[in-house]
């Protein structure tokens, strides 16, 4: 017990220290926070009911899925068809329909039917564990094969597309500089977003809103101008209106349904001028493949016209004057300095794989934050005087050193968090408050087996030795089952039970961390400095 190595002593010490500058940043002012150097730039952030901000419930447009899905199946069906060895081992087909639920498409030679349903079945996979394929190959009428999706797919493709949306919608809120932004899935198809401090929430709406889909396809120049107009596209082709204020007048344009490159491709996207108008614009560069791609279409279509349509909407429509070699184009449009970088951020952090749609939208006031916060600290400081008093009263010198301890603990658990860029809800404001409760019941059971030892006409040293072992087998079997359950309901709970989970955990491993071995360090001294002949608890 008294044996107590000074490195021991300093490495605690350089602990509490750190503990207590790590905690400053945290109460100073925005504008003296800034000027911080960036290692020192931590603080814990404020939950959306603390610091008020904007939170949106965005459902996902379930038939734009199911559409695109089939849209890519079609693709894929044109890709299966042709051979893996030049034109030899190419399958002819013809009549590729797509309806609401399914795609179909004719085998001209009926010698190549079992072929052209091995090539569709090999393009179809495991819906998880459910044992069924995410789609169905069947013969119809001999030469027409139908792809239809199971359920067990769509549900599949369901949750697949919402993780994905989920990601891209963190991306797309972390570029606007906000800080610990809460964004999970609720139910199948929907999305919570919860973004603390956002003064702005119709940008962030925008922001969200936006799919940014962004395709490049050939324009169609054997249209007929007059059928197009009725609403009568060629085969293969379909109506795409411009996006407005785009156009010069003109309405839609007649494209190839066959996207030639897509933002799938891209690799970056910024804002800036363009250099002979000095408008807005956004410049983009594609990746290896994209730019072999961008190159190729371009170098084989030269005097012919191609699209940019972004969210199912044409920009515009230039004449490919000669190869686009750099594999970088720019997006030009009505846009403002802020649209084109909401555009850019949208585009760098891929497009959403389904539209979403905000069906709630609240405000929370900052001022009902402050409430919460001048009533979180009047509860804390009540609790943390409560337990002060009654550990000094009922232990003497030694509830000194636990108030001690209890105080470095607060200092700790604001820095851990800070650290981490945690963030503070109400729930964790209650969970600080508990943890604060039962930090001392590590010391509560250190003294009580201590006088115990005393009790049985152990001298000082011993009773102490004996006290700090014994109880510290109860201690940590005890703060063990605490950080399981925390745990649990870290990863099973959402939002702010995740916020009361996290200060619970913290608080449990800085209170084990600062009750047994900060104030075994402080008795230790003492005793090894005195060398009482009894000691009173």
């Amino acid at each position: 017990m008294l044996d107590f190595p000074r490195w021991k002593t300093v490495g605690i010490s350089i602990i509490l220290l750190l503990g207590i500058l790590f905690t400053i940043p945290s109460f100073l002012p925005d504008k003296v926070f800034n000027q911080l150097p960036s290692f020192a730039q931590m603080k814990v952030n404020l939950g959306l009911d603390l610091a008020g901000g904007s939170h949106l419930l965005l459902e996902a447009d379930l038939a734009d899925l199911q559409k695109t899905q089939l849209s890519n199946m079609e693709k894929t069906v044109r890709t299966a068809m042709r051979g893996e060895h030049g034109a030899d081992d190419d399958i002819a087909i013809g009549e590729l329909r797509r309806t609401a639920n399914q795609v179909s498409f004719l085998v001209r030679d009926q010698r190549q039917l079992d072929e052209a349903r091995e090539r569709m079945f090999r393009e179809t996979r495991g819906a998880a564990m459910t044992g069924q394929r995410d789609w169905n190959v069947n013969i119809v009428d001999t030469t027409r094969i139908v792809m239809t999706p199971t359920r067990a797919g769509q549900q599949q493709a369901i949750s697949r597309a919402m993780d994905t949306a989920r990601d891209i919608i963190d991306r797309r809120v972390n570029a606007l500089g906000t800080r610990e932004p809460t964004i999970i899935r609720e139910g199948d198809d929907r999305i919570v977003v919860q973004v603390p401090g956002l003064d702005d929430p119709q940008q962030l709406k925008d922001l969200i809103g936006k799919t940014a889909k962004l395709e490049f396809r050939m324009v169609d120049a054997n249209a007929d101008p007059a059928a197009a107009a009725a609403g009568r596209p060629p085969v293969g082709s379909e109506i795409v209106p411009y996006a407005p204020g785009e156009g010069n007048g003109a309405a839609f344009e007649v494209l190839r349904r066959e996207v030639m490159i897509n933002g799938e491709q891209l690799i970056d996207a910024q804002q800036s001028f363009d250099p002979q108008s000095n408008l807005p614009v956004v410049t983009i560069r594609f990746d290896s493949g994209g730019s072999a791609t961008f190159a190729r279409v371009t170098s084989q279509n030269v005097g012919k016209r191609f699209a940019m349509v972004l969210d199912g909407q044409v920009l515009s429509a230039p004449s490919i004057n000669e190869p686009i070699l750099g594999g970088s184009a720019q997006i030009s449009g009505s846009f403002s300095v802020a649209s084109a970088n909401a555009l850019a951020i949208s585009l760098r952090s891929g497009a959403l794989p389904v539209k979403m749609t905000v069906v709630e939208e609240r405000t929370v006031s900052p001022e009902l934050g402050a409430d919460s916060i001048e009533k979180g600290v009047i509860a804390g400081i009540i609790a943390t005087v409560s337990v002060l008093a009654l550990m000094l009263v009922v232990y003497g010198r030694f509830g000194v050193y636990a108030n001690i301890a209890l105080i470095f603990n607060v200092f700790l658990i604001i820095a851990t968090m800070a650290a981490f860029n945690a963030t503070l809800t109400l729930p964790g404001i209650a969970g600080f408050v508990l943890t604060i409760g039962a930090a001392v019941d590590a010391n509560v059971l250190i003294n009580e087996r201590i006088r115990e030892e005393l009790k049985r006409g152990r001298r000082p040293f011993q009773a102490v030795e004996l006290g700090y072992t014994e109880a510290s087998r109860a201690i940590f079997d005890a703060n063990v089952t605490n950080v399981i359950a925390a745990a649990l309901m870290f990863w099973f709970g959402s939002g702010p039970i995740k916020g009361f989970a996290v200060v619970l955990t913290i608080g449990i491993v800085t209170s084990v961390f600062t009750a047994v071995t900060v104030t075994r360090m402080f008795v230790a001294h003492w005793l090894r400095a005195k060398r009482p002949a009894s000691i009173h608890i």
